[in-house]
């Protein structure tokens, strides 16, 4: 016991400063790894996003509870959430709010009636257009736009959804890469006090496909 205590007070500048980290990065700000392709052309995989987990609440570290409600998410950011349908940390697109009417048809998306348009686009260095070559496109509702994926070999059966209506305190949550993104259209609408945080920026990337050497042109790249 008496050793125990010696080192604690030997190291308890070091203790306290960890002790303070592991509070910030679980109330205040954090980074995520995506391991996945469901969020290209937008986030790649590899990609570490920076978390503002203070972006819509201020929390009990280490809990969903809200001490201090800031914010709600809006129409197209981007969120992480701890998703209790897919039993995993997901980072996705908001879509539809509370009280919108959702639905797609062949992969054209139609929020409260109304169709969002797309323009073409060019991206490289994406993923899955390895196996599965895509075109890409910037798809608009009001002043909401980002690019999104479509597949031209193996267009998703939920290519054509809904219409739904997204109820009091829950988001439909979409991934950009349309067909091939486990998201609303699968799981179901995200309850508000799921979502943990906005990510606006890529903080590192590391490339799976090159030995995980460094992205160094994705640092800090903003993501839209």
């Amino acid at each position: 016991m008496r050793t125990v205590i010696r080192f604690l007070a030997r190291n308890k500048g070091f203790i306290t400063f960890m002790l303070c980290m592991i509070v910030f990065r679980s109330a205040v700000a954090d980074w995520n790894v995506v391991p996945t392709g469901s969020m290209q052309p937008t986030i790649q995989i590899g990609d570490r996003i920076f978390v503002d987990k203070a972006a819509y609440d201020v929390r009990l570290p280490f809990t969903h509870v809200s001490l201090m409600h800031l914010a709600d998410p809006k129409r197209g950011d981007i969120v992480v959430l701890d998703s209790q349908a897919a039993n995993e940390r997901l980072v996705k697109r908001v879509i539809g709010l509370p009280g919108d009417e959702v639905a797609m048809r062949d992969n054209v998306l139609y929020i409260n009636g109304h169709a969002s348009s797309y323009a073409p686009a060019a991206y490289s260095g994406i993923h899955d257009d390895l196996q599965d070559p895509a075109r890409y496109a910037i798809e608009q509702l009001g002043d909401v736009r980002h690019a999104v994926r479509l597949s031209a070999n193996w267009p998703s059966p939920a290519s054509n959804y809904g219409p739904v209506m997204v109820p009091a305190d829950h988001y439909l949550l979409l991934g950009d890469n349309r067909d091939n993104s486990k998201d609303s259209r699968y799981l179901g609408f995200f309850a508000r006090n799921e979502i943990v945080g906005r990510s606006r920026y890529v903080a590192v990337s590391l490339d799976p496909d090159h030995y995980y050497l460094p992205r160094k042109h994705r640092f800090g790249t903003a993501l839209d």
